[in-house]
This record gives C-alpha cells, sequence and structure tokens, in this order.
C-alpha cells in the first residue's frame, strides 16, 4: 500500500462520517488527531522513535490505537497506572477494533502482586495468622473469588479495599514465586495472563511491570518484547521516575520481613521440628524492627553519608545482616524438604549479597540513599541518570518506540525530556488541545499569599479556596503537593464548612479506595476531594461534578531528595543550569498533569486556582503559566465569584 492511500485510509477513518464516528458514541473530528495518527503511523512503518505531546482533548489514545491496530505487527502499549490499563483494555481497545472491524486479538498484562495466589491463598488460610479481623474476614471472600474468577484480577472484587493488608499474603513476589515446583503452577492466574498476552497481537502493560520485567529479567515482558513491531508508552512523562527505581537497585527491610514471614509460615506447615528455625526467624525480625528505629521520622529521605553518620547505623545494619545469615544457614540445612523452604534459602542468600552490594557503592552512577516508612527502611541506590540503560534497550533491535502524552515539553520545549531518557535520535511533534481554553476556562492566582515554606502557608490555602469553593458550589478537587498539607487543608476546610453551614460533601485520599472516590465524587455532584499524587493525574471527571481544581504550590520535587540533590550536583559541576534546565521543567510537566484534571471536553468550563505567589512574584513564573493551555487569567477573586454567575 503507497503511502498516499494509506493517509486517505486513516484520514478517511477519522472523517466525521468515517469509522470511528460511525462506531463511537460522541465521537469528533479533530485535525490534530488525524496529524498525531500520521505522525506515529510513519513512526511505526518506519521503526523509528516519536516523542509526541498531544493536549487534552485531542484523543490521543486513538490516535495511536488506530495505526497500531493496522500496523500488523505485535504491539505492548504500556500505560501509566493500572486504572487506565483497565480503561483501556476494557473500553477503548473493544471500541476501536469494533470500529475498525479488525480481527485482532488483545491481552492485559499486570503484575504478579495483581493476581491471587492459590499457594499463598492456601498458606494463608492454614496458618490463620492474619493482621486484623478484616483481615480474617476477607479470606474468605478471596477464596470465593479465587474459585470463580477466570483471571484472578484482584480489582475485579471491590469488596476488599485495594490497600488491605491481606493481598500481601494471598499474592505472590518475584522472590516467593514457586514457578515451576508449585502444586497450583497449572491454575496459576500469572501463568495464564502471561501465556494470553504471548499468544495476543497487542498487548496492556503498565510501566512498572514493563521496567521490572526488562530490567530484572523476570518472565512476562521480557518473552513479549523480542516478538513486539511497536512499543507504546502512554502517559510517559511518568517514565523517568518509574525506569530510575528499576535501573536501580534497592531492597527494604520489608523484603527480610516477608522473608522471615514466609519462613515461618514453612516452619509450621513445613519443618516443626527444626528448633533452629523457629529460634532464628524472631532474631531477624526484631534486627530489622531495631534498624527502623535508628531512623526518627517516617517520610524521610536522607543521603547515605547522613544515614551512616547516624548513632548505631553500622552496628545496627551489622547485626540485621547477621540475624539474615544465620537464618539462611539454617534455612539450607532444610531446603531439601521442599520447594517453599528452599526458595526461602535462596531469597536469604540473595537479600545478603544485596545488602552487601548496597553498603560496599561500587557502582559510582548509583545514588544511594535511605528512605523512611512507617514500618520499614527502602535502601535505594539510585542512576543520576537512565539514558544510558534506556537507549540499550532502544536500540536491541529495529522496533518503533512512541511516546506520548499531555506532558512533556516546556512551551513546545521536548530538550528536557529527550535527555532524560537518551531519545537523541527521537522525532517530535507537538499537538496543543482542541478545547476554547479562552471562553471555556478561568485561571486564578490569588494575591498576597504568604511564602510558601512559612508555616502559615496551608491556612492561607484553605482560607482563599473557601471563597472559590462557595462560587463553584462545591464541584473542586483541592490537590496538594504533600500528604501532610493534604491532611492539613482538609481538617481546616471540613472547620470551615461547620462554620459556614457550607453543606458540600468532604472526600479525602485515603478514606476509600480511588475508584470508588471518584464514583462518590461525580455521584454526588457538588462534592470537594482534597487529594495528594493520587489525583494529580489520571483522573477524568467530565461535566459539572468538577468545576474547580485548586492547587497549592508549585510541585517542585522536594529539595532535600537525594536523588534531585546528586542530579543537581552533577548538572552544575558541568556548567549547566540545573534549576532551569531539570527543576523548572519537572515542575511545569507535573503542575500541567494536575491543571489537566479541569477541562475534559468541549462543553466543561471551570477555574484553575495556583495558590503559590510564585507564579506571580517570580521571573520563572511567566514560563510556567505560557506552558499551560491558553486560559484566561485573573488575580482578582470577583472575576471567579462572575465566572461562575455566568
Amino acid at each position: 500500500m503507497s503511502d498516499s492511500s494509506q493517509n486517505s485510509q486513516l484520514t478517511q477513518i477519522f472523517k466525521q462520517n468515517g469509522a470511528l464516528s460511525e462506531a463511537i458514541e460522541g465521537f469528533s473530528e479533530r485535525a490534530q488527531q488525524l496529524e498525531m495518527a500520521l505522525a506515529i503511523e510513519s513512526a511505526i512503518k518506519d521503526n523509528k522513535q516519536l516523542v509526541a505531546e498531544a493536549g487534552t482533548g485531542t484523543g490521543k489514545t486513538f490516535a495511536y490505537l488506530v495505526p497500531a491496530l493496522l500496523s500488523g505487527g505485535k504491539v505492548i502499549i504500556s500505560t501509566g497506572t493500572k486504572n487506565l490499563q483497565d480503561q483501556l483494555f476494557n473500553r477503548d481497545l473493544p471500541n476501536v477494533r469494533d470500529a475498525l472491524k479488525v480481527p485482532v486479538s488483545v491481552a492485559m498484562l499486570k503484575g504478579r502482586a495483581n493476581y491471587v495466589c492459590h499457594y499463598h491463598l492456601q498458606a494463608a488460610g492454614e496458618s490463620g495468622r492474619f493482621a486484623s479481623r478484616e483481615d480474617a474476614k476477607y479470606v474468605q471472600l478471596i477464596k470465593n473469588f479465587a474459585e470463580n474468577s477466570k483471571t484472578g484480577d484482584k480489582s475485579e472484587l471491590t469488596e476488599v479495599p485495594e490497600n488491605a493488608t491481606i493481598w500481601l499474603n494471598v499474592t505472590s513476589t518475584r522472590d516467593n514465586c514457586l514457578g515451576q515446583d508449585c502444586n497450583f503452577y497449572k491454575d496459576c492466574f500469572v501463568m495464564e495472563a502471561r501465556k494470553k498476552a504471548l499468544a495476543a497481537d497487542v498487548v496492556v502493560v503498565n510501566h512498572h511491570l514493563f521496567f521490572a520485567d526488562v530490567m530484572l529479567r523476570d518472565e512476562g515482558v521480557t518473552e513479549l518484547l523480542p516478538s513486539a513491531n511497536t512499543v507504546i508508552f502512554d502517559e510517559a512523562h511518568q517514565l523517568p521516575e518509574v525506569a530510575g527505581l528499576f535501573f536501580g537497585e534497592d531492597i527494604s527491610t520489608s523484603q527480610l520481613i516477608e522473608l522471615a514471614r514466609d519462613s515461618t509460615i514453612a516452619h509450621l506447615s513445613l519443618a516443626k521440628d527444626c528448633v533452629a528455625l523457629g529460634e532464628a526467624i524472631p532474631k531477624l525480625e526484631k534486627a530489622c524492627k531495631d534498624f527502623r528505629l535508628i531512623f526518627a521520622y517516617e517520610g524521610s529521605r536522607l543521603p547515605v553519608q547522613k544515614a551512616l553518620a547516624l548513632k548505631d547505623f553500622e552496628d545496627v545494619f551489622s547485626e540485621m545482616k547477621t540475624k539474615l545469615g544465620e537464618l539462611t544457614k539454617v534455612l539450607e540445612t532444610q531446603a531439601a524438604r521442599d520447594p517453599m523452604l528452599e526458595k526461602c534459602w535462596q531469597r536469604g542468600e540473595e537479600l545478603n549479597l544485596q545488602l552487601s552490594r548496597w553498603l560496599k557503592a561500587e557502582n559510582t552512577n548509583l545514588v544511594r540513599w535511605v528512605e523512611v516508612f512507617t514500618q520499614s527502611v527502602q535502601l535505594h541506590a539510585t542512576p543520576l541518570s537512565v539514558a544510558d540503560g534506556f537507549s540499550k534497550q532502544l536500540n536491541a533491535q529495529p522496533r518503533a518506540w512512541i511516546f506520548t502524552s499531555a506532558t512533556l515539553a516546556v512551551k513546545s520545549d521536548f530538550s528536557h525530556y529527550i535527555s532524560q531518557m537518551g531519545l537523541d535520535s527521537a522525532a517530535t511533534g507537538f499537538w496543543e488541545s482542541p478545547f476554547d481554553y479562552d471562553n471555556q476556562a478561568l485561571l486564578y492566582a490569588p494575591q498576597n499569599m504568604p511564602d510558601p515554606n512559612s508555616s502559615a502557608y496551608t491556612a492561607a490555602v484553605a482560607a482563599v479556596s473557601l471563597p472559590v469553593i462557595q462560587a463553584s458550589r462545591g464541584r473542586a478537587f483541592v490537590l496538594c503537593t504533600s500528604l501532610k498539607a493534604m491532611r492539613e487543608v482538609h481538617a481546616l476546610l471540613k472547620e470551615e464548612f461547620s462554620n459556614n453551614g457550607m453543606e458540600y460533601p468532604l472526600l479525602l485520599q485515603g478514606e476509600s479506595t480511588r475508584t470508588e472516590l471518584l464514583e462518590r465524587f461525580r455521584a454526588h455532584g457538588n462534592a470537594v476531594l482534597v487529594g495528594s499524587q493520587s489525583f494529580w493525574e489520571g483522573v477524568d471527571v467530565r461535566g459539572e461534578a468538577l468545576s474547580v481544581v485548586i492547587i497549592d504550590k508549585l510541585p517542585f520535587a522536594p529539595p532535600d531528595d537525594p536523588v534531585l540533590s546528586a542530579r543537581i550536583d552533577k548538572m552544575n559541576a558541568e556548567g549547566k543550569n540545573a534549576f532551569m534546565e531539570y527543576q523548572l521543567p519537572y515542575s511545569v510537566i507535573t503542575l500541567k498533569q494536575g491543571a489537566g484534571r479541569l477541562i475534559r471536553d468541549e462543553t466543561d468550563r471551570g477555574v484553575l486556582m495556583i495558590c503559590d505567589p510564585r507564579l506571580l512574584t517570580k521571573s520563572y513564573g511567566k514560563r510556567i503559566w505560557q506552558s499551560l493551555p491558553p486560559f484566561k487569567r485573573t488575580k482578582e477573586l470577583a472575576e471567579v465569584e462572575a465566572f461562575f454567575n455566568n
């Protein structure tokens, strides 16, 4: 088929009376969408790299699905979140496939933690050791689900919250999966999902799974990749951070605790007569808890120098490593008795090696740092750059690589993203949103706000948000850059709602699953949802239910982030301007994501409120708002009130 006839085929498909508009309700012709589809079709045909930003409303999903489904080759589509994966697999892909009438088979593959594991479900039921009464109740629900489900995908079991602790006990990890030694291997949901993915023409994965599999050489994507002609990353702005997790080397005390937990189950069910095993397990658990206790605060991130300087760090680290070694030696004596005991022994050996590697730090491209959680400590070794590691994947064999998102550029400049990902030979495409922002939306920056780092700032955010929420009659997202600020803003708004007789339902991230909170938000029609990271992106609320998005601060990466500090030092040492070339682009791209929640279709109207005074007072403020869609702008509350009275 010639280029011109292919182009004419795509043009016909995207026309107002074409295949998509006839099959898909609400579809409308958009010039930007067709241009993007043609660029993607060309990249697929020539096995090229394409970095494409498409503003909200362009319809980028259809713009890549149509050429991908028509290409005739195997396609891997990687999305940012499991929610987007579900949406793509359950809605968008079937709709486009039916519209095009192409006989394409599709499959979805998630990380193994998303599938119920028959072996661990049985072991959890037999051990009877649960973290709470809820978990004991949930086990029965999960058993019934596992017996009747075709996929074993936990997202289908909505009665059990996705953050319930029981999921840790009834799913497998790379570490504790028994593989072919498992009695349930033939019924394994993970293996079944992988088989379907290998046989399918189009496979939907998510970024974490893609990089975990490719970098850790797990089965799954590593088996799929050699046969793929095209790899498409949607929500590609997330890739630098996700890739960094997997190009590095991390180990957490929770992995040691999980080993202790699995060793306990193995001890009680398979090796009760081994007294030494029963003695070694609690010693490792205590050593892990002691290691956590030398760090004062949860949520803190320490560069390795600060961690090593802490009183007792080296002694307690050494003790933890010793106790892990002692447990591993006992497990070795029992390994021949059962595959689970053998697997525990192998895990102990590997974890000990990882602890040694982290402490020795022989790889100078890795930044070592420590992250402290409520119950655990994570030891990170993160690469300063993922560009070199990722470019090896890009050039391994000829195939097309498509990177698309609504937020990859700063004022249509892609250099920040391209340098981060090592995409030096990529073509770029930039398509503005087709929405009429000048009439549909207003950007409000309140005046006289205190310094964002002052103790009074969060209270000021709540205070200036209140009249805007009153003007919009609820219908608001309040997006915060930290969980601490989120909780504080929620508490302040709750108090003010009560004092002022404002009866808008007030929802808080974490009260329930994100899906359930969004359903409640839409159903109320006048709710206010206070959220953090989870609601900055991948959330689609159309219509009047969401008419205001309030952002507390410009989302700069925290200055105490050890990896960011190391990257800044490196860039400055090379004579670059780290703020303008790295920190500011990061903030702009993140801000564009939050702002993108507001206007979701041609009839939406709304106000984007950015409370941060730096938007008005700093020289770079102009560069930030110029990177946003072309909102009409104001500093006056009266204009916001007038906007909602129109």
